[in-house]
């Protein structure tokens, strides 16, 4: 009974404490409490080395007296540690691949009647899930008009507008063996040049390739593509189907050939959903094609890597023939020169390109837009690149072009220049 009195006569006397007191009083307890901690730690620690040394037959262990530990308030148990390994581990989704680039570049015209430079930018993210082994679905988010199948780049300085940003793939991959099967609107399957198609240029519809490995480093594939182009309720579709077949040989242990024979038959029964930029150098009468376009095409690229690893030479040639046109101007070829990679740090790239494509040889909708001329053009472009970093691009490309035919333009005959320098970090 006295000990229960004098128990609640010293909380009564603690509650009686001014604040300032209680507070040392607590204090007073938690430098106890880890005082006491930190000998547990000590004897732990001892009791750890004791026990090392008996497994290696060097010392007995000796009897070790247990702490008492008087009551108290326990400390808050320590924040766990969280490290950007484990950030990323939590956030990691299994099967999901993620990836994506942005591109800042600065582009000088001259030559024309008005000399013009302007700055763009690209930026695309990518995601993949594989379903199963055999099934994938893959998406990307692209900047760019909507539009506009040449290009994903966006001109800046619109008064500071928001910039333009469409769903540009979303598809279902198919993988069994050699066999590979795409449906929806997917990367691009052809081996090719920027002559036939831009590299921003995703096909809609189905591909598929199959890939067969003859050995001794010799390899065969066969590819073929429904790709819808315009859709309509009523007039016949308009689409192309095209096949490719591929071999890609070595001639020696440095020096490898790579060709492609191609045919790619457009049928354009609707063109409602073409614009002025579907339609760009096309021959056009009534609002519709002048010609049709049933283009064969051979392309060969010759590597040689003897030299060194970082400086490979390449010889790429690509011709084509649209066996539809309606005029003369129905053919068109591209050489590239090039040598040097741009895969690691310190890699450097240097390439000279010749080409000259008549005005029906290609179809303009889908070929390259690096110049105001989609077709009937005269052309040398110089390219270097340079790897500062990994994951980092510096590029310089310099197209100097002039109108081939006169027949077919009301512009001069005279000589354009445009610069671009790219600047680009991927991940």
């Amino acid at each position: 009974m006295r000990g229960a009195f004098r128990s609640a006569l010293a909380a009564t006397a603690l509650a009686a404490l001014p604040v300032q007191a209680q507070e040392s009083r607590l204090d007073a307890l938690e430098r106890r409490l880890a005082e006491q901690q930190a000998r547990i730690q000590q004897l732990e620690a001892q009791v750890a080395q004791q026990a090392a040394q008996l497994k290696q037959g060097n010392a007995p262990i000796p009897a070790t007296p247990v702490p008492q530990i008087a009551a108290a308030v326990p400390a808050p148990p320590p924040a766990p540690a969280i490290t950007l390994a484990s950030s990323a581990a939590a956030f990691h989704i299994p099967g999901v691949d993620v990836s994506g680039d942005l591109r800042v570049r600065q582009e000088w015209n001259t030559g024309a009647a008005r000399n013009r430079s302007r700055s763009a930018l690209r930026a695309r993210l990518r995601a993949s899930y594989a379903v199963s082994d055999r099934f994938a679905i893959g998406a990307e988010l692209a900047t760019g008009d909507p539009d506009d199948p040449n290009s994903t780049d966006v001109t800046l300085g619109n008064f500071l507008d928001d910039l333009n940003v469409s769903l540009d793939q979303a598809w279902i991959r198919y993988t069994a063996g050699g066999l590979i099967v795409h449906a929806g609107k997917f990367p691009q399957i052809f081996q090719r040049t920027d002559m036939i198609w831009d590299g921003d240029v995703l096909p809609e519809g189905l591909g598929a390739s199959y890939a067969l490995d003859l050995g001794n480093g010799t390899r065969l594939d066969a590819r073929a593509l429904y790709f819808v182009i315009d859709e309509a309720p009523t007039a016949r579709d308009s689409d192309m189907l095209g096949g490719q077949i591929n071999a890609a040989v070595p001639l020696a242990s440095d020096l490898r050939l790579a060709l492609s024979g191609s045919y790619y038959h457009y049928r354009l029964g609707s063109i409602a959903g073409a614009d002025a930029g579907d339609f760009r150098g096309n021959l056009v009468s009534g609002g519709r094609y002048l010609s049709d376009f049933h283009l064969v095409e051979g392309l060969g690229t010759l590597t040689y890597a003897g030299l060194s690893p970082r400086w490979p030479l390449a010889l790429t040639a690509d011709y084509v023939r649209n066996l539809g046109a309606a005029v003369p101007g129905d053919t068109g070829f591209s050489v590239e020169l090039a040598a040097g990679r741009i895969a690691q740090r310190g890699d450097w790239r240097a390439a000279y390109t010749y080409s000259e494509v008549q005005v029906d040889a290609v179809f303009a909708a889908f070929s390259h837009d690096n110049l105001d001329l989609s077709t009937n053009y005269q052309l040398h472009g110089f390219g270097l690149g340079y790897v500062p970093a990994s994951n980092l691009l510096l590029d310089l490309a310099w197209y100097h072009y002039r109108p081939l035919d006169a027949r077919y333009t009301t512009a001069p005959p005279d000589w354009l220049d445009r610069v671009r320098l790219n600047f680009m970090v991927s991940f």
